[in-house]
């Protein structure tokens, strides 16, 4: 009988003793990934990707799913290959979905086309050499548009394939260089270039055609493309570019708004003003091209702004949303209106954007969680919702409600105990008002006293919203131990392009003080904090942070640091991103600013004595190896506890699934030394 007892207990998530147990990373990492949701243009059916997770990669699958807008059936796979499925969308009439992906007998990933009147497997519809990057549907359904990665002159598959085969027998390996920048995040930069294709599905075979053979932008070492649309009537693409990507070392790149016809041909210049924009998309009457973008300055940040441009003529330059002031996520248009997923002051939420009139209004969320993923058809939208304690599941707002579609963790989440976060705001010595979170560990007891882990995030133009975290996760990393406190320090975003500019000339002072203050006022607020055990840790801009804190308090009992600068002369000239770094500080290293005499961490090396942990990922480009090999250097010369843990394989964050457990192990452990 006792036996039976604990399986029930066992299975229904509950310890002996009814407790719900904590989240670990074992746990964490078997939760379903739910991605973006596209609605049919019927409205009728939603179609969203699904990950199922292991530890094992090659057991791990990702697979399209299906279900009723209304919610009045039960989601069912509808494929079933061991190469997920990317970018997909529905085609305008037919009840067909168009995805990407890189399946058996594939080395990139191809076009492919799933009927689902017909049913079985999806059909394969391109076989490119250089593969499919984000495809797009005219809106007559006759045509698909993507991007594919080639060498500049190579117009054709044949010439891509011949150029290719010709670099392999080169013997000698070198990467040769004459212009900035050589390196993105983990990889190194070669010499080929996004160019636009197009795909006629009226044709018997339809076949891909580079329609970039005439466009000189291609000529220029600083070209990239950025997005595109098809032209109302399915003749043009209208496409983002620029030109400067190769005086980035110095400058701001300006991408401009251009034109080419499906046949091929010179490329027209749609814009030339100051603005730099990015996203692109028509209305469905075809009145009115809809961008995005913003003026490049000496600031370090920039909220993009929307414009209206009347269409084909491209004048009367309206701004939409006017005083919105506040980052997009993401938007899409349907019928005479904008709708778009915006943060604000820790959430996600959506508005709706007037095409004609220009206001905006709220439309859904606001008071808690993240509301993203926006697919608009009719009155109905789908989109994906997650808080803190829950990832990502897709919803659809239908008649003034919200209809729940995946539901995908929510059995799993349920047997867990994952306490309420709730929110505070500070009002910190410089006067600014701040907001931070506080989270409380698993199996709570008011009457103890717990220690407190500050943790730092990155960016800093992100914030600690109200979302899940798979790599930093406050739950895994409080677990039943420690209280966790998360402040939006200055630099922050979905506060206004105010509070994120004025992290400018100020890195690391005004924000690690920001940090320390909401800190103490959580301590205060808060009597099941212990003042005498605290930690702070955080990753990239957070890893920043925690290495000023090293070096300008003493009062946290030990210190982690993933991806953060020691060195920010050194990060300068190493990082794959210099430009913004030399707006940051205000000028270049060699100048004698202010701000890189007084707010270089390794400057103050004099004053490191906290233990530390330091990880860092072997192919990070932006937060190259270099600066946590000295910041090692550092507290091995001054004898400082300190681990440094090296993952080989891994970039900016650590991916692998075993290397993540690891990870999260190694953390655990550093805590629980020194707070115990």
């Amino acid at each position: 009988m006792k036996n039976i007892l604990l399986i029930i207990l066992f299975a229904s998530g509950f310890n002996s003793f009814g407790q719900k147990p904590a989240m670990t990373h074992e746990r964490m990492w078997m939760l379903k990934k739910i991605g973006t949701p596209a609605l049919s243009p019927s409205g009728k059916w939603v179609v969203y990707s699904r990950v199922e997770t292991s530890y094992n990669l090659d057991e791990q699958t990702s697979d399209l799913w299906l279900a009723a807008s209304d919610g009045s059936t039960e989601p069912r796979k509808i494929t079933n290959s061991k190469g997920g499925e990317e970018s997909y969308f529905w085609h305008p009439t037919l009840n067909q979905i168009y995805f990407t992906a890189k399946r058996e007998g594939d080395e990139v990933a191809q076009l492919y086309q799933l009927n689902l009147d017909l049913g079985g497997e999806a059909q394969r519809i391109t076989n490119i050499s250089t593969g499919v990057l984000t495809p797009k549907i005219s809106s007559d359904g006759s045509k698909i548009a993507f991007t594919s990665r080639v060498f500049a002159t190579a117009f054709t598959d044949s010439l891509s394939k011949k150029m290719a085969d010709e670099k392999k027998k080169i013997k000698t390996k070198a990467r040769v260089y004459t212009s900035f920048p050589i390196r993105y995040w983990d990889s190194w930069l070669d010499d080929k270039q996004s160019h636009m294709y197009v795909l006629d599905l009226t044709s018997v075979k339809p076949t891909p055609k580079n329609i970039f053979s005439q466009v000189s932008l291609v000529e220029s070492k600083g070209f990239q493309l950025g997005s595109f649309a098809f032209s109302p009537d399915a003749s043009q693409i209208i496409f983002t570019a620029t030109t400067e990507y190769n005086t980035t070392a110095y400058q701001s790149a300006n991408s401009h708004m251009y034109s080419v016809t499906i046949a091929g041909g010179k490329e027209k210049l749609l814009s030339s003003d100051k603005t730099d924009y990015s996203q692109v998309q028509f209305t469905e009457d075809g009145k009115y091209l809809i961008a995005t973008g913003h003026v490049n300055g000496d600031k370090i940040y920039y909220l993009d702004h929307i414009y209206r441009f009347a269409w084909p003529s491209m004048d009367q330059r309206t701004e939409l949303a006017v005083g919105l002031d506040r980052p997009i996520n993401d938007w899409e248009i349907s019928g005479t209106s904008i709708y778009a997923s915006i943060e604000d002051q820790g959430v996600d939420r959506a508005i709706q954007v007037s095409i004609d009139k220009g206001g905006y209004a709220y439309m859904l969320g606001g008071d808690a969680g993240s509301i993203t993923g926006l697919s608009v058809s009719g009155n109905k939208m789908a989109y994906t919702y997650q808080n803190i304690a829950a990832p990502a599941e897709v919803f659809v707002w239908d008649a003034g409600k919200s209809i729940a579609i995946s539901k995908a963790n929510d059995v799993v989440l349920g047997s867990l105990d994952l306490p309420k976060s709730e929110v505070f705001w500070t009002k910190t010595s410089r006067g600014k008002m701040i907001r931070s979170v506080i989270l409380r560990p698993a199996g709570f007891d008011a009457s103890k006293k717990y220690p407190l882990f500050v943790l730092m995030h990155g960016g800093p133009a992100i914030s600690f919203k109200d979302a899940f975290n798979f790599r930093w996760n406050p739950y895994v990393l409080g677990s039943s131990n420690y209280v966790i406190v998360m402040t939006d320090y200055t630099g922050s975003v979905g506060y206004g392009e105010k509070f994120a500019q004025d992290i400018q000339f100020d890195p690391f002072k005004g924000p690690g003080n920001e940090i320390l203050e909401a800190a103490a006022d959580a301590i205060k607020r808060y009597p099941f904090i212990d003042a005498s055990r605290q930690a702070a840790g955080g990753a990239s801009y957070g890893g920043h942070l925690a290495n000023w804190m090293q070096a300008t308090t003493s009062h946290f009992k030990c210190l982690v640091a993933h991806a953060g600068l020691v060195n920010s002369e050194a990060q300068w000239g190493t990082s794959d991103v210099i430009w913004g770094r030399e707006l940051m500080n205000g000028g270049a290293p060699w100048v004698p600013t202010k701000t890189w005499k007084e707010q270089n961490p390794m400057r103050f090396a004099a004053n490191f004595k906290t233990p530390m942990l330091l990880t860092v990922g072997e192919n990070d480009f932006r937060v190259p190896i270099n600066n946590t090999l000295e910041n090692w250097s550092i507290h091995q010369r001054l004898q400082i506890p300190s681990k440094l843990i090296v993952f080989p394989g891994e970039n900016h964050w650590i991916l692998s699934p075993d290397n993540s457990k690891f990870h999260y192990q190694e953390v655990g452990n550093w805590l629980g030394t020194y707070l115990k």
